[in-house]
C-alpha cells in the first residue's frame, strides 16, 4: 500500500496534468482536509517532491487567503539543450542536483526510466569514488556527455 505523501503528490501531478495554464493553486488546509492528515505534511510533500530541481516552481501565499501555486518548469526545447546543460550543470554538480535534473528529464519524458537508472548509477559518489571537488567535476563532465548523447537521438 502506498503512504500519504505518495498519494498527495500522484494527485498533485493529476492536477497539474489536467491543468489547462500548467498550474494548480492548492489551500495547504483543504488539501489537508481531502486526505485526512496535518497540514505540514502537505508541506512536506511540496518541499521534498515539488522542488525546482525536479522541474517544479513553488510560490506560496500565507494568510487567510493563502494558497500554494504549482507550476511545471519547462525544460528548454531539445534543439538547445546542449547550451541549457552547460548552464545548468556547469563545471561541477553535486550527487542531489544532479539526481534532481535526471529526475525532471524523466518526468518530462525526454529520457527513459532505464536511462534515468543508468544515470543515477553513474552519477552516484559511490561510484565516483573520488575526493571532493574532484568528484563533482568529473559527475559534471559525464552527465553533460552522456545527456547529450541521449537526448540527441
Amino acid at each position: 500500500m502506498r503512504n500519504i505523501s505518495d498519494l498527495i503528490e500522484q494527485y498533485l501531478k493529476q492536477l497539474l496534468q489536467e491543468s489547462t495554464e500548467g498550474a494548480v493553486e492548492i489551500q495547504r488546509n483543504d488539501l489537508a482536509d481531502r486526505f485526512s492528515c496535518v497540514p505540514s505534511q502537505i508541506n512536506y510533500v511540496i518541499s521534498t517532491r515539488f522542488t525546482l530541481e525536479k522541474g517544479y516552481v513553488v510560490e506560496s501565499k500565507r494568510g487567510g487567503g493563502g494558497y500554494i501555486r504549482i507550476q511545471r518548469a519547462e525544460l528548454p526545447a531539445l534543439k538547445t539543450i546542449t547550451l541549457y546543460l552547460s548552464e545548468v550543470i556547469g563545471h561541477q554538480i553535486d550527487q542531489n542536483a544532479a539526481e534532481g535534473l535526471i529526475y525532471q528529464l524523466e518526468e518530462a519524458r525526454h529520457i527513459t526510466r532505464r536511462e534515468a537508472n543508468l544515470l543515477k548509477a553513474a552519477m552516484s559518489r559511490d561510484t565516483l569514488a573520488l575526493k571532493l571537488p574532484l568528484r563533482d567535476e568529473v559527475r559534471a563532465r559525464l552527465m553533460k556527455a552522456m545527456l547529450i548523447s541521449l537526448l540527441a537521438k
